[in-house]
């Protein structure tokens, strides 16, 4: 089925390209209208990018290459995206046929999960196409750097998850998936220069048009349990008594278009969920934090990788999760056990628990915020390359292993043309109970850099005395990503809020103009203002 929806998901891209070369003549961006923009042949743009020889070699052997000698950035932007399309489509078809070469349980766990992101790669990509074709008119350019960066990244997830369970990268990782990582690179390079004229809205949009006046009174309302379209209870007394079935029932629903509300009645919900990729505009709303209890036990240790290793994983556009805790109970001793990862794009999560200890929270792509929420981990506990944004949140450092120490965030933004990090705003840091009694034992540290370009700031949040004075770890004591990342702390507050000791490495940043701090915040870096309004969830625009 995968298989047969990616062909669908290609039919019009190869309709529309099969009969139209590499010009360009379709609808203008607004690059188009700039009379100054530079004009370049095909070998021109490919110099301009990350890794121009093989643009220029995949680009010359692509369909319809009867391209235009000079074009402007969008031109080729179109053609690039086209190209790392066909690509991602070639890497897919190649992960499907290892199926028949697997002979163990790690390399069929491996395989699942490189199926699955490679299948949401190109869903992304085939919505960036839409958009550059004209076929969805609210796609901007930002929207386009949030997809491309979403499709890198899961090709660095599957290549991660063989290294979870040390499966070799020859086995999972065809050729053409590290030729797609190259031509991904290059989108997001010359997308970027396109974003100057399409920023993020700053001013305050109440709702979005494509709200209809019925979803708005429905967000709105403080009745949201009388208003569910099922209901889930462990007693029988609901339409299910477990959340995966109201999930598979809500995805064969007709539309996806509008808000469609799960209940969860008061339980402890002993199960893995998975809100797939088409199941849109989901919300999952409990009876409290304390009441609703989803929770598992996979783990790194137990065979799994950290990506299925996930009590909930969400995937669906628009996910909404409200009055509910998230946990993993693997423990200390198995690794990474991760308890909500979500690939959700513009979803959030308010007055959620999410517990767990190494690889609690896997904010894996897209754009997400958390408002309220508490979360409780030990090791890189917040982690992953989505562009979020956690508003009064409390964050709980757990007791870790003997030897071990307490790290925060460890963001994974693996190309510098990614438009993600990990923002945490008028927060709380503090030790949980377990660790306050041994709390001089530990360090912690507010993040480590997973990848090149780990990008993570801390606006006017409170950190407790359990923060080292260096602020942020090395990871496993390298000089890695020293240069390349960007740490940054503006008006934060508390017993270790000081920046007078910290790390002196070149991406690390105390910040002090408010102008540069702004660009982190909700309305920056998710652009917010566009669809947090019609959440219903409350939440500050600026700093």
């Amino acid at each position: 089925m995968a298989l047969i929806r990616a062909i669908h998901l290609l039919v019009l891209i190869f309709i529309f390209f099969a009969s139209t070369p590499f010009t360009t003549s379709s609808a203008q961006t607004p690059d188009d209208s700039n009379t100054n923009a530079p004009t370049g042949d095909i070998d021109w743009w490919c110099d301009t990018t990350p890794h121009p020889q093989p643009c220029k070699y995949f680009v010359s052997h692509a369909r319809g290459n009867h391209y235009n000698t000079s074009m402007p950035r969008s031109g080729f932007r179109k053609i690039a995206v086209d190209v790392a399309t066909q690509h991602a489509f070639n890497a897919y078809k190649q992960i499907l046929h290892l199926r028949s070469d697997l002979v163990n349980h790690r390399q069929r766990s491996v395989w699942v999960d490189c199926l699955k992101l490679h299948d949401n790669t190109l869903l992304q990509l085939n919505r960036t196409l839409q958009g550059l074709l004209g076929l969805n008119q609210t796609c901007t350019d930002f929207d386009i750097q949030t997809w491309l960066s979403t499709a890198l990244t899961n090709i660095e997830t599957c290549r991660l998850g063989s290294q979870d369970l040390n499966v070799s990268d020859s086995i999972m990782m065809p050729t053409s998936s590290a030729n797609l990582s190259q031509l991904l690179s290059n989108s997001l390079a010359i997308n970027e220069g396109l974003l100057g004229s399409d920023q993020p809205k700053t001013e305050y949009e109440e709702f979005p048009s494509w709200f209809t006046n019925h979803e708005r009174k429905l967000l709105q309302s403080t009745s949201l349990v009388t208003r569910a379209n099922l209901v889930v209870a462990k007693d029988g007394s609901g339409n299910f008594r477990t959340v995966q079935e109201a999930i598979a029932a809500a995805a064969k629903r007709s539309s996806m278009n509008s808000r469609f509300i799960i209940y969860v009645k008061k339980g402890i919900y002993r199960e893995n969920i998975e809100v797939g990729i088409n199941n849109n505009n989901i919300m999952l709303v409990g009876d409290s934090m304390r009441n609703t209890i989803i929770t598992s036990s996979r783990s790194v240790g137990r065979g799994f990788t950290t990506y299925s290793s996930a009590t909930a994983g969400i995937d669906g556009l628009r996910f909404i999760a409200r009055d509910i805790t998230f946990s993993n109970t693997a423990g200390p001793l198995r690794g990474q056990a991760v308890a909500l990862r979500s690939a959700s794009d513009l979803s959030v999560f308010y007055r959620c628990v999410i517990q767990g200890y190494q690889d609690t929270l896997f904010v894996h792509s897209q754009r997400q915020f958390y408002r309220q929420c508490y979360i409780y981990g030990t090791v890189d506990f917040i982690f992953g390359n989505a562009a979020v944004v956690f508003q009064n949140c409390m964050i709980f450092a757990r007791r870790p292993l003997k030897g071990q120490a307490n790290i925060i965030t460890a963001q994974g933004r693996n190309d510098p043309f990614q438009n993600t990090g990990i923002v945490i705003q008028n927060s709380r840091v503090l030790a949980a109970t377990d660790l306050l009694p041994v709390v001089r034992a530990f360090n912690t540290y507010l993040g480590r850099p997973w990848q090149q370009y780990s990008r993570t700031v801390f606006l006017k949040t409170y950190l407790g005395s359990l923060v080292s004075p260096l602020g942020w770890s090395s990871w496993d004591g390298s000089n890695f990503a020293h240069g390349t990342l960007y740490y940054g702390e503006y008006q934060n507050f508390g017993p270790a809020s000081s920046t007078r000791l910290r790390v002196k490495w070149p991406g690390y940043h105390v910040i002090t103009s408010a102008n540069v701090a702004s660009q982190f915040t909700m309305s920056r870096l998710i652009a917010g203002q566009s669809w947090l309004p019609a959440t219903g969830i409350p939440f500050t625009a600026g700093l």
